[in-house]
């Protein structure tokens, strides 16, 4: 059911850019208001998160051009025939968003 609900928000790009923008809003908001910290340091924590997942969750489900048979002329074989990128993004952002919120539990926790 989330996998249908995300597929639907990644529909356009604007609608992809208000579901990032929001979540990532209230993640920062939770972990500033709940656990202490600043505004540009949860922003500053997110930002890292959100990149180093996204380059975790880029390769989940991607067929090569070669393996779906649909090679464009001048393009390497290997290149991703339906790379998703807004619904990754989504993922991602969800993903983080709970990470974001762990960790900045934790840090009270590890006197920081």
């Amino acid at each position: 059911m989330l996998i249908s609900v995300v597929k639907n928000l990644a529909g356009s790009f604007w609608s992809t850019i208000a579901i990032v923008v929001i979540i990532s809003a209230i993640a920062v908001a939770i972990s500033v208001g709940a656990f202490g910290l600043r505004v540009s340091g949860g922003l500053a924590l997110y930002f890292v998160i959100w990149w180093v997942l996204l380059f975790a969750v880029l390769p989940f489900g991607i067929r090569s051009q070669a393996e779906t048979g649909e090679v464009v002329h001048g393009s390497e074989p290997g290149a991703p025939a339906l790379p998703a990128l807004r619904e990754k993004a989504i993922w991602t952002t969800l993903v983080a968003s709970v990470v974001l919120v762990i960790a900045a539990a934790v840090f009270p926790l590890a006197g920081l």
